[in-house]
């Protein structure tokens, strides 16, 4: 449907009108993992600017394609702030994950700005390119642990995982002995089967967690993020603590999922996987194609209209909710020809992965070393690396709100 009858539709018979809405959260398919979810993928082919049914009944829109998501992301006419009326939730769990102290994503600007400025330097291309040599000597050890005397392993709990845990945890000034305790918090926070109360629980237990560590780094400071934010003086330990926890939420699951499932895509597309093998300098934007491919978050970013919009052709009013697709987004064919397919060679750098406009990953620097550096080591060092259970029997996961595998057995 063009643009021009969809403007005419909608002033025929009101905003939104057209096909059935989409219930989201939407899995993807079993058959098909690495893909968007399909009724996701058909909006994006049939109707990019549709409707969307949340788990409380709720309406909100639905944005699926590249230029559209962009613009919305774009666009500060769309809120972040998950606190205002309409807002749209995929849980409700979600919900009560955004209520309890939210972070500086969950706010627009100008206090977004001020609390994000707190950690730019900490995650600036020139800082993260200096951690190279730290980054490579935890994952050449973490290798020559998963590999001493044996041939086979869960690439997830001996690799993937533990990479950007060590990481943020350096990062942060966090004990990576209770690296258990906040992986275990964080699968409750991500999971789209939590109850509210059980968000609430792992949520106060994390907070409390960090208020802790922040008053520990008063009377014992050190180079970590937590204790410069405590020795500036300008937050309280509950606003530390919110901000410690997504990063120590965010620095590890995503990361490590992305690890994991990009060194899986690869095993199946042994094309791919030869030609990185025998140019190595594809490296970096073979990771931008797997951010691409992959897009880990897969149910869309949340915003909410503070003035009515026109996007798309249709007209988004003032306090309605909107869910940007990125993973739809991103394979759009009129930015990625053939972009259904897996073409490590292909320039990827329009990809929205990490999102778009102010609110974009202020990680993503970090997470493109760590991958580089992951992926890179995997296939120099294991060159016979391949599954080692069938792919049908990969627990991938489909309840989580980041998207990934729990276990990967490989073999070398």
């Amino acid at each position: 449907m063009t643009t021009a009858e969809r403007i005419e539709r909608e002033r025929e018979t009101g905003p939104g009108a057209g096909p059935t809405p989409v219930a989201v959260p939407a899995a993807r398919a079993i058959g098909c993992p690495f893909d968007p979810a399909p009724e996701l993928e058909r909006a994006r082919r049939e109707e990019p600017m549709t409707r969307a049914t949340l788990w409380d009944g709720s309406s909100c829109w639905l944005v699926t394609r590249h230029q559209d998501v962009r613009e919305v992301l774009g666009d500060p006419r769309f809120s972040a702030d998950a606190t205002r009326p309409g807002f749209p939730f995929l849980t409700a769990g979600a919900r009560q994950f955004a209520s309890g102290n939210p972070s500086f994503i969950r706010q627009d600007d100008p206090e977004h700005a001020r609390l994000r400025r707190m950690l730019t330097a900490d995650f600036m291309v020139k800082k993260v390119e200096a951690m190279r040599p730290e980054v490579q000597r935890i994952a050449d050890e973490l290798l020559d642990r998963m590999t001493a005397g044996r041939n086979a392993a869960d690439l997830v709990a001996e690799f993937a995982l533990p990479l950007p845990s060590l990481v943020i945890c350096l990062l942060l000034g966090v004990p990576y002995g209770d690296h258990e305790f906040f992986q275990k918090h964080s699968g409750v926070l991500l999971s789209l089967r939590s109850t509210a109360e059980e968000v609430h629980l792992a949520q106060k237990e994390l907070q409390d967690y960090l208020r802790g560590l922040a008053d520990s780094k008063r009377r014992a400071p050190d180079d970590g993020i937590v204790s410069r934010l405590v020795a500036r003086g300008e937050l309280d330990d509950a606003a530390i603590a919110s901000m410690g926890r997504l990063l120590l939420v965010a620095g590890h699951e995503t990361t490590a999922n992305m690890t994991a499932l990009s060194t899986l895509t690869l095993l199946r597309n042994p094309a791919q996987l030869a030609r990185l093998r025998a140019e190595p300098s594809l490296i970096k934007g073979a990771v931008e194609e797997l951010l691409r491919y992959l897009t880990i978050v897969h149910n869309g970013l949340p915003r909410i209209a503070d003035e009515d919009v026109t996007i798309g052709g249709h007209t988004i009013r003032a306090g309605e909710g909107v869910l940007c697709v990125l993973n739809t987004a991103n394979r759009d064919e009129e930015i990625f020809p053939g972009g259904a397919a897996l073409d490590v060679g292909r320039d990827a750098r329009r990809h929205v992965a990490f999102g778009f406009g102010v609110h974009q990953c202020l990680g993503q620097p970090l997470a493109r070393v760590e991958l580089q550096i992951a992926l890179e080591t995997l296939l120099r060092r294991l060159p016979g690396l391949r599954l080692d259970i069938p792919f049908e029997d990969v627990p991938f996961r489909h309840d989580m709100g980041i998207y990934g595998v729990y276990a990967l057995p490989v073999a070398w």
